[in-house]
């Protein structure tokens, strides 16, 4: 049946109105944050910690619906097929976004096209650590003293293809030095390896590391971000001895289905602002040792791209191969 033209111009002109009024009266209900984490693990608690002042700041709950499963495949395939009406967000590490498409054969999303970016919320300070008997006190001295052992130094993290692998590679490729990568199941096992001696260097989170670091048991050789870390105002980051070093991400973010209509996805935006400038939020996330980031959608979009090509190349460069 052919309408009328008064009426195609009747329902374009309701469609276009239609978009705005939703956005307007968004979140009508509560909202489901799919995560890949684990239920207490540091990455839940983290997002509790974020959206219980951001779903006041909203005016509705935002509920936790931990997904874990293919490193984070799962929960973002979850809000793939979910409708783009800001009701079903992802909270997510890099992993499933720029990471995976290089280290896994089969990639079913592609973030840029199936995932709507939102922002990245916060990232924890990660450092580099060794034991007390390593003859380096700092990024630049463990630089010196592998270039005069090649091969013989061992750097622990938590897998092969984490940010912090890809961190050890990176530094490898800028500075010619060789050490020899020990792949572990968890952060805590390399960092317990190395307190006791049986590793001498790892890479890990900085807030782990602070009380052992404190005691004696650990020091710090460098800072992996672009800042310092509170607790350690004398240790100077990775850039200092290695100015093009650029970190792999390893923030925590939000990302909606593809489609989400740009109204929402700012509304969702300035409220994930508001709740990390809340001076409590921001007081317990520098306790832990996170730096709060907070890039505009457009930014993290772009930012997403660079860090595609940045592990691209590493991982290009370095031979990694895929792992599954």
């Amino acid at each position: 049946m052919k309408l009328p033209a008064r009426s195609i111009c009747c329902l374009t002109v309701t469609a276009c109105v239609a978009l705005p009024v939703a956005a307007q009266s968004y979140p009508a209900k509560p909202i489901r944050l799919v995560t890949e984490f684990i239920p207490g693990s540091g990455g839940d608690a983290f997002l509790r910690l974020v959206m219980g002042p951001m779903g006041a700041s909203l005016g509705q709950p935002i509920v936790i619906d931990n997904r874990p499963g293919a490193g984070g495949l799962v929960a973002a395939e979850t809000v793939v097929q979910a409708a783009p009406d800001g009701y079903t967000l992802l909270g997510s590490s890099p992993n499933v976004h720029t990471i995976r498409p290089f280290l896994s054969r089969v990639n079913p999303i592609d973030t840029l096209k199936d995932l709507t970016p939102i922002t990245d919320l916060a990232e924890p300070v990660l450092a580099i650590v060794a034991h007390p008997s390593l003859p380096a006190n700092n990024l630049r001295e463990l630089i010196d003293y592998a270039r005069k052992n090649p091969g013989k130094v061992s750097y622990g993290t938590s897998g092969i293809g984490s940010s912090l692998h890809l961190d050890g590679e990176q530094i490898q490729m800028l500075t010619g030095i060789k050490l020899v990568h020990v792949p572990y199941k968890a952060l805590q096992q390399a960092l317990g390896d190395v307190v006791t001696g049986q590793l001498p260097i790892t890479f890990t989170l900085a807030g782990q590391a602070a009380g052992h670091v404190k005691a004696g048991k650990l020091k710090a050789l460098a800072v992996v971000g672009s800042r310092r870390f509170h607790a350690w105002p004398d240790v100077a980051p990775v850039a200092e001895a290695v100015p093009s070093f650029e970190p792999p991400a390893a923030w925590t973010a939000l990302f909606g289905p593809a489609g989400l209509p740009a109204p929402i996805t700012q509304r969702i935006y300035a409220d994930a602002m508001k709740a990390l400038g809340d001076p409590k939020v921001k007081a317990k996330l520098t306790a832990l040792g996170f730096d709060i980031h907070g890039q505009k959608p457009e930014q993290f979009t772009a930012h997403i791209r660079r860090q595609r090509e940045l592990i691209g190349n590493i991982v290009k460069t370095a031979g990694i191969q895929p792992t599954e």
